[in-house]
């Protein structure tokens, strides 16, 4: 099977990081582009909650760029190339689905998961704690998701549920009682975290969780700027409260 606008694409990039191409792209670095690769997985991301694959199909264009051009960097340094690339995740993929590749029998998804995670331990030998190889880039809900996730799974857990609601009342407290700005962002840490460990005790994404919030709160807000007569700065604590509440029920309807 051919992919033609895939190679053109690379023959591009090649052509844009040459003498003859852009200045722009031949000053660019992996460091450079390192915040370009988060906003366009994050745009990317934004298409798929919408679900609209037109917005969807630039996005992971705009993604794959990415690969390509550090792929083209990692080149002209002798380091690797958007081929090794390749085969590199694809020998990943055969490895690690021996159900589906070799002849080992599973019966559910849970046994799947769990000889990928046995397969993975295999490959990376140099990791010598559970901890090892949590991004240090990724979104901090998600990092504390994960962080739990591999806490858990080496027997680390709240006994039940009510102990957690106890676990976050007290982190609370202790917020409360913080005297300097430096043990309030201490303890404010401690309230997430708590937090996040309820959101997986319940099997909830906290990330996601936190993006539906952050939607609904933008899309009440809206509604109230087209409900409010007049400038927002000059309402009081009352029309506010009344607004919101109108708002709440608006978007329900």
């Amino acid at each position: 099977m051919d992919y033609p606008n895939i190679e053109r694409l690379i023959e591009i990039i090649e052509i844009l990081r040459s003498e003859n191409g852009c200045e722009w792209d031949r000053e660019q670095t992996h460091q450079s582009l390192r915040r370009n690769m988060i906003e366009e997985a994050y745009e990317a991301v934004d298409a798929i909650d919408d679900n609209d694959f037109k917005h969807m199909q630039e996005e992971l264009g705009d993604v794959l760029l990415q690969v390509v051009l550090h792929s083209q960097i990692a080149k002209e340094e002798h380091a690797f190339n958007i081929e090794d690339v390749a085969k590199g995740i694809s020998d990943k993929l055969i490895h690690r689905h021996p159900h589906v590749f070799g002849d080992v029998k599973v019966s559910s998804t849970d046994e799947i998961l769990d000889n990928w995670e046995k397969l993975k331990k295999e490959e990376k030998p140099h990791r010598t704690s559970i901890m090892d190889g949590i991004s240090k880039s990724q979104a901090a809900l998600m990092s504390a998701q994960k962080i739990s996730k591999k806490a858990v799974k080496v027997g680390f857990e709240w006994p039940d549920e009510n102990s957690l609601y106890d676990c976050v009342i007290s982190e609370i407290k202790e917020f409360k009682e913080a005297k300097t700005q430096e043990e309030k962002e201490e303890e404010l840490g401690d309230i997430l975290f708590a937090v996040v460990n309820l959101a997986r005790w319940n099997k909830i994404d906290a990330e996601q969780a936190l993006l539906k919030t952050n939607k609904k709160f933008i899309t009440r807000f809206q509604a109230m700027e087209k409900a409010a007569n007049k400038e927002l700065e000059h309402l009081t604590l009352e029309e506010w409260d009344a607004l919101w509440k109108t708002a709440k029920q608006a978007v329900k309807n």
